[in-house]
């Protein structure tokens, strides 16, 4: 009698394992179909918001991907099991999480599951399959010289959407190319897969392969690299292991979510305790070796092009993180130039002047917009007097 009901309990369980994961098949095959849509229409994001139908970005504009509205029920039982265990944990604990989906045949997404007023929501980035050349991007020729720095630290930031990965995965990948180096990338999750070319690469995923940012810099540190990737600088610890990284004769890349160069140095100093903060930027003046932002613009031809404003940090630049006075940083631009330096303005006017984008478009997303103005009138005059 015994053992029938110990057999009863075992078939129990393994027919409510066997819904369980026929449950959460038939989940993933609903968001499968989304995302082969979204590859298939060329967007980069899946939307899943509660309240509207499924949608995706497609060279930034929102489209509907199929009728119908999604409550946040629907959304969470989607995703869930689409997630690995340290993200979900990282759901239940935080009510928020980043993680990576890999579909066979068709490409890898980055999920990342959040709430928005007391529902599940989503936002899903297809990850592309190849890694950009960095000439493929259409940014300025100085921007090269950010992978022949021998040292230091160089930072890349913009708003987000703005093509900060891409750079940044297109800079490492000019290295690799070039240089026999041990590059070691910390991310969260990894979104461009580096082969190894001349270099070899180790790619460290946060969750899968390290619990956190500090606790895989730490690591990485030790296992003698000449170039460290940090995905993201979001915490203070983060900052402050990959500045001392680069103080002590790393080639550090990273990534914040910013506006120009002196939002990018202001966000560090920022980020610690006030006792704090004259500290890091007496280290960050020392360590940092140039500033690189960039926007992205909507192009005549279609799709988007980057704009970029690029510092490469001098004497000057560091006097003024050491005392505070990062107002003074865009002066340092022009100062530079000759290092490649580069302003926003003159960024956005040169591809008015060859035609990618429309000259509203630029005054638009100018930081200075009577700056680009100077900058167009007197290109124009000088089309117009001719050589």
């Amino acid at each position: 009698m015994e053992n029938a009901r110990e057999l009863e309990r075992i078939v129990d369980e393994l027919n409510a394992q066997r819904e369980k994961t026929e449950a959460a098949f038939a989940a993933t095959r609903v968001v499968d179909r989304w995302l082969a849509a979204l590859v298939a229409r060329g967007g980069s994001d899946l939307l899943l918001v509660p309240g509207a139908p499924p949608s995706i970005l497609l060279d930034g504009q929102v489209r509907n991907l199929e009728p119908g509205i999604l409550a946040g029920t629907d959304i969470e039982a989607a995703i869930v099991p689409a997630l690995n265990a340290h993200a979900l944990e990282t759901y239940r604990q935080r009510q928020i999480t980043d993680a990576s989906y890999r579909i066979s045949g068709l490409g890898r997404f980055r999920i990342n599951l959040h709430r928005e007023r007391g529902h599940a929501a989503a936002a899903i980035r297809a990850l592309p399959t190849k890694v950009p050349a960095l000439s493929d991007l259409h940014l300025p020729a100085s921007v090269e010289a950010l992978t022949r720095l021998p040292r230091g630290l160089v930072l890349i930031g913009g708003p987000a959407g703005s093509g900060k990965s891409t750079t940044l995965a297109a800079l490492i990948h000019e290295i690799n190319r070039r240089d026999a180096h041990h590059i070691v990338t910390v991310e969260d999750p990894i979104e461009y897969e580096h082969e190894h070319i001349r270099s070899v690469i180790e790619q460290v995923e946060i969750g899968t392969d390290a619990p956190d940012f500090p606790t895989a810099l730490r690591a990485a540190v030790r296992q003698a690299p000449d170039v460290l990737v940090v995905g993201e600088m979001r915490d203070s610890e983060t900052m402050r292991i990959a500045v001392a990284a680069a103080e002590t004769g790393h080639l550090v890349f990273s990534t914040l979510h910013t506006t120009d160069v002196a939002s990018t140095v202001a966000r560090i100093s920022d980020s610690f305790p006030l006792e704090r903060q004259n500290t890091i930027r007496q280290e960050l003046a020392m360590a940092l070796s140039a500033v690189l932002t960039q926007i992205l613009l909507p192009s005549k031809s279609g799709g988007r092009l980057p704009a970029v404003e690029l510092l490469m940090i001098g004497y000057g630049a560091r006097q003024h993180i050491r005392h505070n006075a990062l107002q003074h940083l865009n002066q340092e631009i022009t100062i530079t130039r000759r290092r490649g330096s580069i302003t926003l303005e003159e960024s956005l006017a040169k591809l008015v002047g060859q035609g990618h984008i429309e000259r509203e478009d630029g005054l638009v997303y100018a930081l200075h917009p009577e700056d680009l103005d100077i900058l167009l009138k007197t290109e124009a005059k000088a089309q117009r007097v001719g050589p």
